[in-house]
């Protein structure tokens, strides 16, 4: 495990936790939420929630989630992982931020979400709660064309960059 990352505890289950079901409303008056890019050798976990866009279409997304204090972007990052896949993974690094605004009722939400790539470690895609249409893996490639939000799209672009770096690290030792 990379040093910039932390160790998380096991996911807890949705029933488990405490606080707002849809997330609190931080600091700066955004939402916070934490996702995942879990890779598998040359694939990636991907989600089809089972809310619809904003448009009535079915999305392609990462797996991603409220920060439910007192959890870290981290640990919410491993929990939303497991619960909307069905795997657990090893946090590796954090990859980045995306920051977007999208409408709930006449309210306009300003939302950021902290990505963390994450290695394989076990679990059944056939597992996921029911929040989740269906998780199933995909390539890599694939996934960076396919994913509805260009945010996640550019989050799978830089977990290639950050696994290349990190095997070529591994080649020069």
């Amino acid at each position: 495990m990379s040093s910039d990352v932390r160790r998380s505890s096991d996911a807890k289950p949705k029933s488990a936790r405490k606080g707002p079901a849809k997330g609190a409303v931080h600091g700066r008056g955004e939402e916070v939420s934490a996702g995942g890019v879990l890779v598998r050798g040359e694939d990636v976990v991907v989600i089809v929630p089972t809310r619809l866009g904003p448009d009535g279409a079915r999305v392609l997304a990462l797996p991603k989630g409220h920060v439910d204090p007192p959890e870290t972007p981290l640990e919410a990052a491993a929990r939303e992982v497991l619960e909307e896949t069905g795997v657990r993974g090893e946090p590796v690094c954090l990859l980045g931020e995306t920051h977007y605004k999208y409408r709930r009722g006449e309210r306009l939400v300003s939302k950021v979400v902290t990505f963390y790539l994450f290695r394989y470690v076990d679990g059944d895609t056939a597992d996921h709660d029911q929040e989740v249409e269906e998780a199933r893996w995909i390539s890599l490639s694939e996934a960076e064309h396919a994913l509805t939000h260009v945010g996640e799209r550019r989050m799978v672009a830089l977990a290639r960059e950050r696994l290349k770096e990190k095997e070529n690290q591994a080649q020069d030792r």
